[in-house]
């Protein structure tokens, strides 16, 4: 059955390509952003756009949505250190504002994307749902804040409320890929270097606890983690607030990363050693067995080199259209 839904910050990397998986499903999308981090072409064809702020969402919300899918959040952890009251005004205090504006519209189902960014140092790997929550930046900080929230509006107000943690999106899905400014992320990096458009990858650190030194990280296409998405529309109940991690369950270390861009595009990717970063762990990989079991979730898109080669397919469309 169609339904519709609000998207807030449709014109990023992963809502976007949620937008688009949504309209696929026959559902009816308008999205909601402001253009600050996403982009206009971003949006999927068929969906409905209204550039504004979350703030602003009272504004276009009614009782004719089901429900809202929310992605509009700064997302820099670097950022977040030196501007922390940009977080907390936006993912915070926007979040209250469309929290607000559900209850005044009576709309009653919310996905909220969230981060591993929550759990910051990890006691153990794989990470679960009730490992300890110590975010290290404010960004991490801000989305716990805001599943605090989430979990009070659903005990006091019957809100229907899924939070998903996830780690490493990456990869493409048709036109929707990543395309952040400034980047911060390992594959499209990666990429870059072997576009031509930046002459090195620097490895932050080569001396860790893992099997070639480099840091470990759990890698999820942004097509599954969509997929997991629409599921958790239909695993929402009333008064409850599911919490669920999303990831492959297996890491990928910084090494194998580069090694494997340079198999995929054939070009060479010159490495610089540099120094340890602070505050990275050695390893994060999460579990997903809540996932699979309450939401009936299991990735299909684990291969490392699959999620490379969509990366790529979609950074050289981007570098011809230029």
């Amino acid at each position: 059955m169609s339904k519709k839904y609000l998207v807030t910050g449709g014109a990023g990397y992963v809502g976007s390509v949620v937008a688009q998986h949504l309209l696929e499903a026959g559902h009816q999308v308008t999205v909601l952003d402001d253009l600050s981090t996403g982009f206009r072409e971003g949006v999927p064809a068929g969906a409905q756009f209204v550039e504004g702020r979350i703030q602003d969402a009272a504004r276009h919300l009614d009782a004719s949505y089901d429900g809202v899918l929310h992605f509009a959040a700064f997302s820099q952890v670097g950022e977040s250190v030196g501007k922390p009251e940009k977080y907390w005004e936006n993912n915070v205090g926007g979040t209250m504002a469309l929290l607000s504006a559900m209850r005044s519209a009576g709309v009653r189902t919310l996905v909220f994307s969230s981060t591993a960014a929550t759990y910051g140092e990890p006691v153990s790997t794989p990470i679960t749902e009730s490992d300890p929550t110590a975010p290290t930046s404010p960004y991490g900080a801000s989305k716990l804040a805001v599943d605090h929230m989430i979990s009070g509006e659903a005990a006091a107000h019957g809100l229907a409320a899924v939070s998903l943690r996830y780690f490493n999106v990456a990869g493409a899905y048709g036109d929707c890929g990543e395309r952040h400014d400034p980047e911060s992320h390992l594959i499209p990096l990666v990429l870059q270097v072997a576009l031509g458009r930046r002459a090195s990858i620097s490895v932050f650190g080569d001396d860790y606890p893992t099997p070639d030194g480099t840091c470990v990280r759990d890698y999820i296409h942004v097509a599954d983690l969509a997929e997991a998405h629409l599921l958790a529309l239909d695993a929402a109940k009333p008064g409850e607030h599911l919490i669920c991690n999303l990831g492959n369950g297996n890491g990928f270390s910084v090494r194998e990363v580069i090694e494997t861009v340079r198999k995929v595009t054939g070009h060479p990717v010159p490495e610089v050693m540099a120094e340890r970063r602070g505050g990275d762990p050695a390893v994060l990989v999460a579990s997903a067995a809540a996932a699979q079991e309450r939401l009936g979730w299991r990735p299909s898109r684990s291969d490392l080199a699959g999620i490379v080669s969509d990366a790529w397919a979609f950074a050289r469309r981007r570098e011809n259209a230029s």
